[in-house]
């Protein structure tokens, strides 16, 4: 498996749509809910967002569907962080199952860091998240066989708190089916 594994689930009945496979809101759900346990493998569990009252706000995510999913399946989503800044993560999943050698379907995901106050606001993430994304980010790489160019930059950033995406990130992006690619850019 491409990335870093994060989540694993069967298929509900209620999920699977009248042409007898997955509806496509599930993917979404499926996704999302990696992302959760991605949020937990990275140290934005329950506690750190019940002590700071951050958490992550989903910016974009476009959704690519390759192949059906049916109430048979079990599904396995992976991650790989494609870019990152000191607010956000730009991250890819992947979603198989055991009937395809490829992905049924990919997401990409823009993904901010927020402070929930009386003004949900943007926040910088503590150096511990950062570190931790530069770690999941070394994994991905390391599975896909690549340089871990996107973990050096996130070790960097951390330093820095300056945006990077490095050279893996380019290469992961490029993996990505469809029409559109996310980016993380500054804001002028």
């Amino acid at each position: 498996m491409s990335g870093v594994g994060v989540f694993r689930t069967g298929v509900a009945a209620e999920w699977i749509d009248y042409n007898g496979h997955l509806r496509d809101a599930y993917y979404s759900l499926i996704f999302s809910l990696a992302t959760d346990a991605l949020m937990d493998r990275i140290g934005l569990d329950e506690a750190y967002r019940t002590s700071t009252r951050c958490t992550l706000y989903t910016l974009e995510m476009h959704i690519h569907f390759l192949h059906e999913v049916m109430k048979t399946d079990v599904v396995d989503v992976s991650v790989r962080i494609l870019g990152t800044d000191r607010k956000r993560i730009h991250a890819a999943f992947d979603m198989r199952c055991a009937r395809y050698p490829d992905p049924v379907s990919t997401a990409e995901m823009m993904l901010l860091h927020v402070h929930q106050g009386e003004e949900p606001k943007a926040q910088a993430f503590p150096a511990e998240v950062i570190e931790a994304l530069a770690k999941v980010a070394a994994e991905g790489a390391a599975s896909d066989g690549a340089s871990g160019g996107v973990a050096g930059a996130l070790q960097a950033q951390g330093a820095t708190g300056g945006q990077s995406q490095g050279g893996a990130a380019t290469e992961a992006a490029a993996a990505i089916p469809g029409s559109r690619r996310m980016e993380l850019r500054s804001r002028s």
